[in-house]
């Protein structure tokens, strides 16, 4: 991956294929709290990072010290807010908000995780012009707006809000704020260690967020006996599942992307874990998207189309072609 020539062809299409990867994985954090219902969401983080960490742990080991020599003055402290940020603070908000107010809600306001980074993306030095993206960013608010408009009348949306789902709103937006201040301190991280790849930062990644979620563990604890023995072993088994995909998977793929594209477009490729939310959700729940639903995909889809071709380099050929018309026309 690191061998791939950053705005070049090949890259945009890597960065791109990662991004839709990384969406892929993450949206099953999504329906993950809806398929146990009776854990909470500190149990279901505490469970899904401590294997997270294991498993960077594990494939960590052969090369711990070569990298450990690697990273700079401050690195330890930014794997630990990074660690804080991306995984344990987020999921815990978000998986608090999908027991309280349900995925639909929960997916609305997260849905506005790519407009936040791709806005504060045009602020960094391979980010474009704010008004290049215009169009994509309207698509993509359209997008959204459907989605709100299908979640906050579904049938089986109570009128307004209680303070249950008050709770869940306010959480989901912790969430997005948390998420949107790892994105753009990953990225910087990982401009700023060229000699580091994208799965060994996100191995290290995982060792530190590891290291955090073993202090939740007497809090995950507590009501462990109002659940059976194999209720635990069916969660810890979707713990685990959850930690490989969505967190080890899901966070290679997502800094190779990082590595690959600019910020204004990688922040447009977090749309994907909204999107892959409401396929399995629908999955989950065993019914086709409404009509609302499916405008929504396309406005989405087409925010990231508009946005691909805004930072799609030059043509060589269409160069080519221009230069040998202009010397033929001398």
């Amino acid at each position: 991956m690191n061998s791939l020539r950053a705005g070049s062809p090949s890259s945009l299409l890597a960065g791109l294929g990662n991004g839709v990867a990384a969406g892929a994985c993450w949206g099953l954090v999504f329906v993950a709290p809806a398929m146990m219902p009776d854990f909470t969401a500190l149990q279901l983080a505490t469970v899904r990072y401590v294997m997270y960490g294991v498993f960077s742990v594990a494939l960590l080991l052969p090369r711990a010290g070569r990298l450990a020599a690697r990273i700079p003055r401050g690195g330890r402290p930014a794997l630990l807010w990074l660690g804080l940020t991306g995984n344990l603070g987020y999921y815990i908000l978000i998986a608090t908000a999908v027991g309280l107010c349900g995925i639909n809600i929960t997916s609305i306001v997260t849905g506005f995780l790519p407009v936040i980074v791709g806005v504060l993306g045009t602020r960094e030095g391979d980010g474009l012009d704010l008004r290049r993206l215009v169009p994509s960013m309207l698509l993509m608010l359209m997008g959204i707006s459907l989605t709100a408009v299908q979640a906050l009348y579904a049938p089986d949306t109570q009128a307004g809000f209680d303070t249950a789902h008050l709770t869940g709103f306010i959480c989901a937006v912790g969430g997005l704020a948390s998420w949107s201040i790892f994105a753009i301190s990953n990225a910087r991280w990982l401009r700023r260690l060229p000699d580091t790849s994208a799965e060994e930062w996100g191995l290290l990644t995982g060792v530190a967020t590891g290291a955090e979620a073993l202090f939740l563990i007497p809090f995950a604890c507590h009501g462990a006996a109002s659940h059976t023995p194999s209720q635990w072993v069916w969660f810890i088994a979707l713990g685990t599942g959850i930690a490989l995909v969505s967190s080890l998977l899901g966070g290679i793929f997502w800094n190779r992307t990082c590595r690959l594209l600019p910020m204004t477009l990688s922040g447009q490729m977090a749309v994907g874990e909204t999107l892959f939310a409401l396929l399995y959700g629908c999955l989950w729940t065993g019914r086709w998207p409404t009509v609302m639903e499916a405008g929504a995909v396309i406005f989405l889809v087409l925010s990231v189309v508009f946005c691909t071709f805004a930072h799609a380099p030059p043509s060589r050929n269409r160069e080519h072609a221009r230069h040998d018309t202009s010397r033929l026309s001398t």
